[in-house]
């Protein structure tokens, strides 16, 4: 046990993933704690970082599981604190600079454009024209919140809508001034999440769709599967992982009929589908990546 280590975990209290990254490093240092973002104070002024009366620089590190339950530019702001951590020596997994190209479904695209990793096609606007223009040569196209997980906020739209657009402004309307529009692909019924841990691959798994859902998030009913990814899926995540420099992902990848694409490389990857799909503690995988770093500072 490294019980000279205090290591916190920055999540949401009682969330399943939070708790058990945090029962992991418990039972290797005797040490927990969970801190909830919102609880956290910035004294700028003396360079301390505050959570319930207690310095989070005084911590041997900080795991950043969650900042917040659903994305939003707030989730950027909350995500800022953590430079002051990072500016008073404590280790932060994964680093700020890290994650913070993840939140926004913007910068994490055009990041994993500018890295060469193949995509569904994407046109991003404000404009009703040219996302009229988008449906139009995409045929059906997926519009997506900037800010967004698992399928919310999503919805898809067909070039042969009386009502398209309408339906555009409308879905503006509702807090998208600028729209991310992507192909819809027609997929197996299936995308697979492969987990990474310090940039090194661990283990794949599938997210299955319930019925008619379009898509296969676990939150729109689909499940996880076991499956085993052909080397050149493995070597494609292995890419866009790369291009941020994380310490814990987890890569969207989707078996298109022109090849596998990349959705997304996801901020905050959970521990669940490698649990249940490949019966992986990835919590204990990630843990002890982080007691290695430590432990040659």
């Amino acid at each position: 046990m490294h019980e000279s280590m205090r290591i916190g975990v920055v999540g949401i209290p009682g969330k399943w993933s939070t708790e058990v990254l945090a029962d992991r490093l418990q039972a290797a240092t005797g040490y927990r704690r969970i801190i909830d973002i919102r609880e956290v104070c910035a004294d700028v002024k003396n360079g301390r970082l505050l959570h319930q009366g207690f310095d989070l620089c005084q911590l041997d590190a900080l795991v950043v599981k969650k900042i917040t339950e659903q994305y939003s530019p707030s989730s950027l702001d909350r995500l800022e604190l953590l430079r002051l951590a990072e500016q008073s020596g404590l280790a932060v997994f994964s680093a700020v600079d890290s994650i913070y190209g993840l939140v926004n479904r913007l910068t994490c695209t055009l990041k994993l454009s500018a890295a060469g990793i193949p995509m569904p096609d994407t046109r991003i606007c404000s404009d009703i024209g040219s996302a009229l223009s988008a449906v139009q040569a995409f045929g059906s196209a997926v519009f997506k919140p900037l800010f967004s997980t698992k399928a919310r906020g999503m919805c898809v739209l067909q070039a042969e809508q009386a009502d398209l657009p309408q339906q555009i402004q409308a879905y503006q309307a509702a807090g998208n001034p600028v729209m991310y529009i992507q192909q819809k692909l027609e997929l197996p019924g299936r995308d697979l999440g492969l987990v990474f841990v310090g940039g090194e691959y661990l283990c794949s798994y599938a997210r299955v769709s319930a019925g008619q859902a379009w898509n296969t998030t676990i939150h729109s009913g689909g499940h996880y599967a076991a499956c085993q990814p052909d080397d050149a899926i493995i070597d494609l995540a292995r890419r866009a992982q790369a291009a941020f420099k994380l310490d814990f992902t987890t890569v969207d990848v989707a078996e298109s009929t022109a090849g596998p694409v990349v959705f997304e490389v996801s901020a905050f990857g959970g521990f669940r589908g490698a649990l249940e799909a490949c019966q992986i503690d990835a919590a204990a995988h990630y843990t002890q990546h982080i007691l290695r770093v430590l432990s040659c500072r």
